[in-house]
């Protein structure tokens, strides 16, 4: 099963008999909050998904995005109408990371199918509604470990053995600004691989075949072991999911930069990546 869908496909998935219950996961890092967008316009039977607060545990030694207690996102799901046996459709407001992030979660809790409307809200040309909608509670029980999840401990011991790669911009990488975290710089072995080139000025992902040739350029080759960090965990969901679009499986070190980098006794490397 393709792990995104496009806004024609949606549009008469959800005109069928068995439509997908959707999430909107609208979110940007720094910005205003999803709500108000939400509630003045989304798709049709959508409930808002808020990141910060419901996608993600308090911030603190874990990073700026820890993972939310299974217990209580499954909890967010079942409210949100989320059952085993229903698909989920996730979107956000066209970056696609906020919906990456729903969708990496739901994976590694287990559920079976999920995916990711390419292109977001913007590319969707269905009607949108004011209406709040209150969906019978779903069945959905988080089981962790569908997709693998690494510590920093295992993070930092990848680059020997596979590939790690760093989603964040290339400059945050090399260390030259860091906007967000305590300092600056990458986790030594690791090759920068910008999330904002898998996808086209239209934010739709890049074909199978060119992100494919892209990772496998970077390292990905077969056999090899990859995962992926970013800021928080947040835009390396969108970088695994582009990955998995290119049929290449990786990890997600969801404590990412933020947690590596509270850590002064955790070494960083700075400059670009070596040839």
């Amino acid at each position: 099963m393709k792990p995104i869908i496009s806004a024609s496909e949606l549009l008469s998935e959800s005109a069928g008999d068995r439509p997908p219950v959707l999430l909107d996961v609208r979110w940007t890092l720094g910005g205003p909050p999803g709500r108000p967008a939400y509630e003045a316009g989304h798709l049709p039977g959508a409930v808002y998904v808020d990141l910060d607060a419901e996608l993600a545990g308090p911030p603190g030694s874990g990073g700026r995005h820890p993972l939310p207690d299974p217990e209580a996102f499954g909890a967010v799901m079942r409210r949100a109408g989320v059952s085993a046996d229903r698909p989920v459709v996730v979107y956000d407001g066209g970056l696609g990371w906020g919906a990456a992030r729903a969708w990496w979660l739901l994976r590694w809790a287990g559920h079976p199918d999920v995916r990711v409307l390419d292109g977001g809200l913007a590319a969707w040309t269905g009607e949108l509604t004011e209406k709040v909608p209150a969906p019978e509670p779903g069945d959905f029980r988080p089981k962790p470990g569908a997709l693998e999840l690494l510590d920093a401990d295992a993070a930092a011991a990848l680059p020997d053995t596979g590939l790690l790669l760093d989603a964040r911009a290339a400059e945050r990488y090399r260390g030259d600004v860091e906007p967000i975290d305590r300092v600056g710089g990458h986790i030594p072995g690791a090759v920068s691989a910008p999330t904002t080139e898998n996808v086209d000025a239209e934010g739709l992902f890049l074909a199978a075949d060119a992100l494919r040739d892209r990772f496998t350029a970077l390292g990905a080759t077969e056999g090899t072991p990859v995962a992926v960090y970013c800021g928080s965990g947040v835009s390396g969901a969108h970088e695994v999911l582009a990955l998995e679009i290119a049929g290449i499986p990786a990890g997600l070190y969801a404590g990412s930069w933020s947690e590596w980098s509270s850590d002064p006794a955790r070494p960083v490397a700075t400059g670009p990546a070596p040839r």
